[in-house]
């Protein structure tokens, strides 16, 4: 699964809970950044490391994966 650049706005817009704590504070980081700098290559470096996230951990994200593709 990849995120797609809306999706990862509203992740990084939103205050989705998640079960994986690494995906949690990976978010965290992102946000930050994304509060400080909403530009679009800020948004396109986020999900770009959303999906290496993603791909790395496919075995154990498999219930937030309803979360993300419900965005």
């Amino acid at each position: 699964m990849k995120v797609t650049v809306d999706q990862t706005e509203k992740l990084l817009r939103g205050s989705q809970p998640f079960s994986q704590l690494g995906f949690n504070m990976m978010l965290t980081r992102l946000r930050k950044q994304y509060s400080r700098d909403p530009s679009q290559s800020v948004v396109q470096n986020s999900m770009g490391e959303i999906n290496q996230f993603l791909e790395k951990f496919v075995a154990i994200m498999g219930a937030d994966y309803a979360i993300i593709t419900k965005l």
